[in-house]
């Protein structure tokens, strides 16, 4: 299985690039967000992959962060959802959007991605709404899923690659409001529907923020 490549982007497709890693070349699929994200020709890149194998066919797919690759992986187990749905939607609305519109049960937003019908999109929020939450905690565990690509290998005597930026705040902040949610005995569902809508309300909340919001949202209706 190859997991990550590492190396200089050699050309680049409407659907797809080309990254030559010591000399050899892989064709590597990506969403068109990924792919207006990535550097020029020539320049270093490097994505985490996932690897499909089938009878006729061998393909790699490419992702900057894991947590929009362990989106891929989940889209792609819902019936009817393949690889090229998955990066329609992923390319519509991005891993964080994903996380949002299935916290939330909102179909609609995934139905916008291109490909996607009105069935299928119920059946990815009915699918992994459940999902949704280990997903999100992801953004606050993982410093290589907040948004910043992995590491690159250089070549031997090149300079040092300059420090990656400090990680984001806010998949940190969600996830914790979501264990501080968990702590307090709500379902991970309907814990990463109300931090989902009180970060899509306040995108800069910190934690203890997104938690009164979040409360407030699953507070009793009188």
């Amino acid at each position: 299985m190859i997991g990550k490549l590492s190396g200089r982007l050699d050309y680049r497709a409407g659907d797809h690039v080309l990254i030559d890693v010591r000399g050899v070349g892989y064709i590597v699929y990506c969403s068109e967000r990924t792919l207006a994200a990535l550097p020029g020709p020539g320049e270093a890149v490097a994505l985490y992959t996932d690897l499909v194998v089938r009878e006729d066919l061998m393909q790699l797919y490419g992702f900057p962060t894991l947590v929009e690759k362990e989106w891929h992986r989940l889209l792609t187990s819902v019936q009817g959802v393949g690889a090229k749905v998955s990066l329609a939607i992923l390319g519509a609305l991005g891993p964080d959007g994903v996380s949002r519109a299935i916290a939330l049960g909102d179909w609609a937003s995934i139905k916008a991605a291109k490909g996607v019908g009105p069935k299928t999109a119920h059946r990815i929020v009915l699918d992994l709404k459940d999902k949704a939450p280990g997903v999100m905690a992801m953004g606050g565990t993982l410093a290589a899923a907040q948004g910043e690509a992995p590491p690159v290998i250089e070549d031997e005597g090149a300079a040092p690659p300059a420090p990656a930026p400090a990680p984001r705040a806010a998949g940190s902040a969600q996830a914790d409001a979501l264990s501080a949610l968990g702590n307090l005995g709500y379902a991970p569902g309907e814990a990463a529907s109300a931090v989902a809508e009180a970060a899509a309300a306040e995108p800069e909340a910190e934690t203890p923020a997104l938690i009164r919001a979040a409360l407030k949202r699953l507070a009793p209706k009188e």
